[in-house]
């Protein structure tokens, strides 16, 4: 019995986006089950190479069917991460803003037209169903959890018109006991508070990693007035409240201002009231069913200092965190939630691991794509990576670490990750501003050998595993200087044990660093920059190593170094356009009486998310149809080597915002 289960957009990624609210249809992914086992997932964004993406997961299902050896006509049943009413609703909205837009209102019928076209194949509507978007939230944290019983909460932003639910698990099955309406979400209470900190969507994270640094008690009471607690687990938020009330009292930042400690104060006592709320809940409801474990799923549930607090709480003997818990994790629901309706049931076993993405693959492909870049890369074959790799962390080199499948889910495991010294604290403001640019009080995460882990950190019970950074935990008192790298200015870590038998892999190569150092412990970030999603590929992690500053690249087999380039070997390369990437030439306002005609880059085709670029090099991508060497496009723009340097160093700034893409050509490797 083979499920498949997708999350998502439904248009195409060459397409005009569906202009719906921007908390529906996002995390696009596909999980293809096989009688109740995950076989193969992947998110889309790690493919399409668009962050959160939104389309139709094409790339997502193609990986999974190639994984299995199958094609779509082979699948059992397909399962999609939404209720088909709420889909409708959004259609019809939809329809209602944007008439022009010619598709079908029955969202059953789009998703079948879609697969149609993209796999060549007719969908039975039988095989199609439309799912609960909280209930694959809460089946995907039950199923894997290993519990024959526990409370399960699922919250989010919202979806089906929803906020999350409540339910009690036994077995295979799932008993709701209340659900959480849209205008009481914790998602959108955080996400609306979050707008007057210069942030938004999708950047909740950062946010708790700022909270740290500030004094809840600051603002206690004016975020008292943002909820209530009431009997029996009950809660109000009030997200009209919000905006006025922060208007009056803060100074509102500005995306790229400064934070000040005001920020800092709102940030604490935000995600204090989060956590005052979902303890309120949980309490009752612990009390109330018996329940001694805990799941938790949902956007809300990757808010990781929460999860670490309940840990410690005691209140329950076991938790259990989905490591995908956002809507790409609902893929993973949903696959399961129709096998199990089928009587293929997921095993009762403890997730253990989620590498189920594409393979980086064998020595010799990986050698290949290397040498594809011989004038920008110096690579070495070695017997001992992992020896060799831990020697150039130990002499404080920051890397990029590409090994095996990928990591399903927003969490780099060790497969696709940037490893460094978890002990200089310099290494955090390095990797921040040199690899990442992003904000300088952002932590990074430590992983640990399993076997180890107690001695560094403060475990609960004594339990040891936690192998996918979804609980911060304290570091233990006595260690914490040592690991500066790591530790938060709280003291605490999202913490991530890695075991021999899980990925042996990253376990050796921690180990080998725990011989030459005594610490068992590497610092790991996610390996991309901050305009693009984790690398999946060998090519998208060279991508990354060349427009980073990255010291060095382990990739299978190979010790990879950057080669000092020149104008030549960047000419050499082959330059394309992404899917979703547009050329625009339009008239804009350069004072109040003139006009000019300027050249723009878009991601998709909205204005919103455009660069300018030089008339030249405009003219110089339009000629492109697939790819184009870049020297023959240069050529017939110019003879001047100087303005050849110059576009050059343009269309590199365009490759470092993952705007175009820039590769050996097919034709030469050919």
């Amino acid at each position: 019995m083979l499920c498949l289960g997708l999350s998502g957009g439904l248009d195409r990624v060459y397409e005009n986006p569906l202009e719906l609210p921007n908390t529906f249809l996002h995390d696009g992914a596909a999980v293809l089950v096989k009688d109740g086992r995950v076989i193969a997932a992947v998110e889309e964004e790690r493919l399409n190479r668009i962050k959160h993406s939104n389309k139709l997961p094409s790339s997502a299902i193609e990986y999974c069917l190639a994984a299995a050896g199958v094609e779509l006509r082979d699948v059992d049943r397909i399962a999609f991460y939404a209720t088909e009413p709420y889909c409708n609703a959004m259609l019809e909205r939809l329809f209602i803003s944007q008439p022009e837009i010619s598709i079908p209102l029955n969202a059953n019928l789009l998703l079948r037209h879609l697969l149609a076209a993209e796999f060549g194949t007719e969908i039975d509507p039988s095989r199609v169903s439309f799912v609960g978007h909280h209930q694959a939230h809460a089946v995907s944290a039950l199923a894997m959890s290993g519990f024959e019983e526990s409370l399960v909460l699922a919250i989010d932003g919202c979806g089906d018109f929803l906020s999350g639910l409540l339910a009690v698990g036994s077995g295979t099955e799932m008993t709701e006991l209340m659900t959480f309406p849209e205008n009481n979400s914790l998602g959108l209470f955080y996400l609306e508070t979050i707008r007057y900190l210069g942030y938004g969507l999708f950047d909740e994270y950062k946010v708790m990693g700022l909270a740290p640094y500030g004094d809840p008690a600051r603002y206690r009471e004016l975020f008292a007035q943002f909820y209530e607690l009431s009997a029996n687990g009950g809660y109000r938020v009030h997200l009209d409240r919000i905006g006025p009330a922060l208007l009056r009292n803060i100074e509102v930042r500005r995306k790229g201002m400064p934070f000040t400690q005001q920020h800092q104060d709102v940030s604490a006592s935000l995600q204090e009231a989060l956590e005052r709320i979902v303890f309120h809940i949980l309490r009752h409801y612990r009390e109330s069913t018996g329940m001694k474990r805990l799941c938790l799923a949902g956007g809300v549930a990757h808010n990781c200092t929460l999860n670490g607090k309940l840990l410690y709480s005691g209140l329950f003997e076991d938790i259990f965190v989905q490591p995908a818990a956002h809507d790409a994790g609902c893929a993973l629901g949903a696959a399961l939630m129709v096998s199990n309706e089928a009587g293929q049931p997921a095993p009762r076993e403890r997730l253990q691991a989620v590498y189920w993405g594409p393979d980086v693959g064998s020595d010799d492909s990986i050698e290949q794509e290397l040498k594809g870049w011989a004038g920008h890369l110096e690579i070495e074959r070695t017997a001992d990576v992992a020896a060799r790799a831990a020697e150039w962390i130990a002499d404080g080199a920051v890397i990029g670490w590409v090994q095996g499948r990928s990591e399903f889910g927003p969490r780099a495991l060790g497969n696709r990750s940037i490893l460094a010294d978890p002990r200089p604290a310099a290494n955090k403001d390095r990797i921040n501003a040199m690899v990442k640019k992003r904000e300088s009080y952002r932590p990074f995460a430590p992983s640990v050998l399993e076997e180890d882990a107690g001695a560094f950190f403060e475990l609960p019970d004594g339990r040891a595993e936690y192998p996918f950074m979804n609980f911060v935990v304290r570091v233990r008192e006595s260690k914490r200087a040592l690991l500066g790298a790591i530790t938060h200015i709280d003291g605490t870590a999202r913490l991530q044990t890695v075991s021999r038998t899980s990925n042996a892999a990253y376990w050796e190569l921690i180990n080998a660093f725990k011989s030459r150092t005594g610490v068992p412990i590497l610092l790991n970030t996610s390996f991309n920059n901050n305009a693009e999603p984790i690398v999946d590929s060998v090519a998208d992690a060279i991508t990354a190593f060349l427009s980073t500053e990255l010291d060095g690249l382990v990739v299978g087999s190979f010790l990879v170094k950057k080669r000092a380039t020149t104008l030549e070997s960047w000419t050499a390369l082959a330059v394309s356009l992404p899917p979703h990437v547009s050329l625009y030439r339009v008239r804009a306002h350069s004072g109040r009486e003139r006009q000019e005609t300027v050249c723009e880059i878009r991601m998709g085709h909205s204005s919103q998310d455009s660069v300018r670029v030089s008339h030249d090099l405009f003219e110089m991508l339009m000629q492109i149809e697939k790819e184009a060497v870049l020297a023959d496009l240069l050529a017939r723009v110019t003879s001047d080597r100087t303005r050849h340097e110059a576009l050059v160093n343009e269309l590199r700034g365009l490759w470092d915002q993952r705007r175009i893409r820039l590769h050996p050509s097919q034709t030469a490797r050919s």
